[in-house]
């Protein structure tokens, strides 16, 4: 057994504003960020090299955190319920008040790097601070938690986000100006731009039946007991992500349409429905979530803090992806990503405010959920004891073919990381047509 000794557990605030700041005091919630409600924060964690003993590394991470969140401030926030007695719904806001975030101290002193990367390690959830913890618990709990944990020749900080404040960029923007204040010591930087309200003719607060508010029970009908789910991580080289975008564009015509990464996640998912035995008539769905905020019109700033993000299916049948090559699946992606224009994407809010409809679970059968990007700049962050070595996910929203996507170590790779479940993984480490485009990775 594994003895993870925790330290300490804080709040960390923000460093105090000048008198007539002009931070927003309040943040309202749009269909994209309540969507979200019922799922659990998403958790991350980056493995770093041991830093100098002399670094007083917990101390400054919490004061260049406290920086750091003077200029991210809505993170140090809180959920607010208001209950509407006059309709019997709900409405919700980020109230931007500093409370603080949370900050986890803990140290496992005999475990190594290696050890942590080990597969078959199964203490991976104990480096994390929000296990279980679901958005609408915002109201009482930090919408941004973090635990640094020690170990005998590294450092991993795992953290949990609320994804009803923020999505994948915002974080890791909001990281790097975290390594930058610790490691240059700067803290001058331009004020927090919020992505705000951009939706034009829909009142808010939106106002949500309390029925979809409240937590459900998980649904057990025709799900897979999580033992049996295997996490494997796919490693796309430079080389490969060449080789299978000049592939997939040769087969539609020779454009250059399918993008990289549309050329990568159209192999995996070909891959693993050609591995899941299902009927070919049955209907498979590639969810993935996607950067909105320059598909509106007017755009949003690119840099804009919040959460601004879509999800884009693409749906069709078992059969055509297995009759169909690498080409065919690749622009099915690649159309269904062009088709979220800013006509569809305030549709679906118009839509959605007239019957909200929160989901009890992102991960269904039958589906590739895609969260993450190669674009993140995951490996820039540096406190100034070395790049991370390894980014990965946590727990959380789980489930067969949930797909989490980094950039690899190497420029222009790919890092896929995936949970299946096992009788799939197992045919698709044997599957040679997959298996010439990538490397596994032994340490997951």
């Amino acid at each position: 057994m594994v003895d993870i000794v925790v330290i300490s557990d804080t709040i960390v605030r923000p460093e105090s504003y000048e008198d007539g700041s002009d931070r927003a005091k309040t943040i309202h919630l749009t269909p994209w960020d309540l969507s979200f409600l019922r799922t659990e924060y998403a958790q991350r964690a980056l493995i770093f090299p041991k830093p100098d003993p002399e670094t007083h590394m917990i101390s400054q991470l919490k004061s260049s955190l406290s920086a750091a969140l003077k200029i991210f401030y809505p993170y140090a926030g809180r959920l607010v319920k208001t209950h509407n007695e006059d309709d019997e719904t709900a409405s919700f806001f980020i109230d931007c008040d500093g409370s603080g975030v949370r900050f986890v101290h803990a140290a496992a002193v005999t475990v190594s790097v290696s050890d942590v990367l080990r597969p078959d390690n199964d203490y991976w959830s104990e480096f994390f601070p929000a296990n279980g913890v679901k958005s609408w618990e915002g109201v009482s709990k930090p919408l941004l938690a973090f635990q640094v944990t020690e170990l005998k020749d590294g450092v991993i900080i795992g953290f949990g986000y609320n994804h009803l404040v923020t999505d994948g960029a915002s974080v890791w923007s909001f990281f790097k100006t975290w390594t930058e204040i610790f490691s240059t010591g700067r803290k001058e930087f331009p004020p927090l731009s919020l992505c705000g309200w951009f939706l034009g003719g829909i009142g808010y607060p939106v106002r949500v039946p309390i029925s979809e508010t409240v937590p459900s029970p998980s649904p057990s009908h025709g799900l897979v007991a999580a033992s049996t789910l295997q996490k494997k991580i796919f490693r796309f080289t430079s080389r490969h992500v060449s080789e299978l975008k000049a592939k997939a564009n040769g087969e539609v015509g020779g454009s250059d349409n399918v993008s990289s990464f549309q050329a990568v996640l159209g192999h995996t998912w070909r891959s693993i429905i050609r591995n899941s035995g299902l009927g070919p008539e049955e209907v498979i769905h590639c969810k993935l979530a996607m950067d909105i905020r320059q598909r509106l019109n007017p755009p949003v700033e690119k840099e804009c803090f919040g959460n601004m993000v879509g999800l884009a299916t693409t749906t069709t049948t078992a059969g055509d992806m297995v009759d169909n090559g690498l080409g065919w699946a690749a622009l099915q992606i690649n159309k269904t990503v062009g088709a979220q224009t800013n006509e569809e994407l305030r549709r679906f809010a118009e839509d959605w405010v007239k019957d909200p409809k929160i989901p009890n679970r992102l991960v269904v059968n039958n589906s590739l959920t895609v969260a993450g990007s190669p674009r993140f700049d995951v490996f820039g962050n540096d406190f100034g004891w070395g790049k991370p070595i390894a980014v990965r996910g946590g727990p959380g929203i789980a489930g067969h073919g949930k797909i989490l996507a980094y950039p690899g170590t190497e420029k222009g790779s790919t890092e896929i990381h995936t949970s299946l479940w096992s009788h799939v993984l197992d045919k698709l480490l044997a599957d040679e047509e997959f298996l010439q485009h990538v490397d596994v990775v032994v340490c997951v």
